[in-house]
């Protein structure tokens, strides 16, 4: 085709469509995406949303908290899934904080896990890791579990706070324990596993949400971390790989590796690694896919998104290279009953088709619908519609001033 004469777009797109000259986003179309339309992408879902039955908040008083569910496992006949458990007086911020009184609503925390037959109906079994003496890490606080399945030897990777959480910031680094059975007894390491990095470095003081996977016989672990940008904290995810579970970990020399996401929930596919980039950041709301797993590129845009996903992804242990993608998985819900002097975390399930072996097409459509009085729930604050009275009455003056010919 001579592009310099081509006609107009057509009206019917044929495999011969693409070589026209065409615009940004009609490239993108073409060439940047995994299908052409949402409906035929494998790696594009919108969220359905289900109450988990097992689990009381003692009627939302803010004393107990449950947060951050790890991937969801199937073994010995159940799923098992390992979340972060607050059971104190409720949060009183970071300037009232004490040895009882948490500075957060992941602080003086303990990691707990539960069991289900269906993933709807939950029965909580216990602590599985508690805070550990002073000075190990995690004395203060453990959180955030990530499980692995590696040589029939369980391992769950925490943040683990030896400081209150959002006094100086929100500073700590990776600690693990490990178990022959998913129901324990727990061994913990008492080290720091994944280590912040040096000074100067992107990750020197946080190494939060450690999500790990197999991959090439070796232990994949990607985690969150946050660094200064010039007027904001630039919230990014990096990589770190090791050999054994318990390290030594390198990090890699691209890190980050995503540029956005706040919480971020990764499962294999097909022979690379798809991630769920969740909030914060130029990219949130999207699903990425790294076919290297270290170079991840926008797969799909979506809405809705779970927030500190868990997936249940049966292939994330097993190297397979072969992913096969997720339906379904476990979340959270922060300040649940909408007031913070009772802030409290309950988790959810999530379902969705990012799978290879299902097609809903009720999960494929492109947009909900939302009512009118959900829209108006996110109004202008007191000192938005300050500024725009001020507005309103500077343009009045000008104007009179104009007519005037003041």
């Amino acid at each position: 085709m001579n592009r310099d004469t081509q006609t107009a777009f057509p009206y019917t797109v044929t495999d011969d469509t693409k070589y026209r000259k065409l615009s940004a986003a009609m490239r993108r179309s073409f060439d940047h995406y995994p299908a052409p339309r949402p409906e035929d992408n494998e790696l594009y879902s919108q969220f359905r949303y289900t109450p988990l039955q097992g689990f009381d908040y003692n009627d939302g008083d803010g004393t107990l908290t449950r947060r951050d569910p790890s991937m969801v496992i199937f073994e010995n006949g159940k799923y098992y899934v390992w979340y972060t458990r607050r059971n104190t007086a409720p949060v009183q911020g970071p300037e009232k904080h004490t040895d009882t009184i948490p500075s957060a609503d992941w602080d003086l925390a303990e990691i707990w896990y539960a069991t289900s037959e269906d993933g709807f109906t939950w029965e909580e079994q216990g602590v599985a890791v508690p805070r550990p003496p002073k000075p190990y890490p995690g004395w203060r606080s453990v959180a955030t579990p990530g499980i692995l399945k590696f040589e029939d030897r369980f391992y769950l990777y925490y943040q683990a706070f030896s400081e209150p959480p959002m006094v100086r910031g929100d500073y700590c680094p990776v600690a693990a324990s490990w178990a022959d059975s998913p129901d324990g007894p727990w061994t913990p390491a008492n080290e720091e596993v994944v280590p912040t990095g040096a000074a100067g470095e992107w990750d020197q003081y946080a190494i939060h949400d450690p999500h790990p996977l197999v991959h090439d016989g070796k232990v994949y672990l990607y985690y969150k971390s946050a660094f200064n940008r010039p007027h904001a904290l630039w919230v990014a995810q990096g990589l770190a790989i090791a050999g054994h579970p318990l390290g030594p970990f390198t990090k890699h020399p691209l890190n980050p590796v995503l540029n956005s996401s706040h919480e971020t929930a990764y499962f294999p596919f097909k022979q690379g690694v798809a991630c769920l980039s969740i909030c914060d950041g130029q990219e949130h709301f999207t699903i990425q896919y790294a076919e290297d797993w270290v170079n991840f590129e926008i797969a799909a845009i979506t809405e809705l998104m779970p927030t500190a996903a868990g997936p249940f992804a049966p292939d994330a242990f097993t190297d397979t290279g072969d992913g096969r993608g997720i339906t379904w998985g476990l979340c959270h819900f922060t300040n649940a009953g909408n007031d913070w002097s009772r802030q409290h975390t309950i988790l959810a399930r999530f379902d969705c088709d990012l799978s290879r072996d299902i097609h809903d097409p009720e999960m494929k459509r492109s947009h909900y619908r939302y009512s009118p009085e959900h829209h108006f729930r996110f109004g202008l604050s007191r000192q938005q519609r300050e500024r725009i009275d001020r507005m309103n009455r500077e343009l009045k003056l000008q104007h009179g001033q104009k007519e005037s010919g003041t």
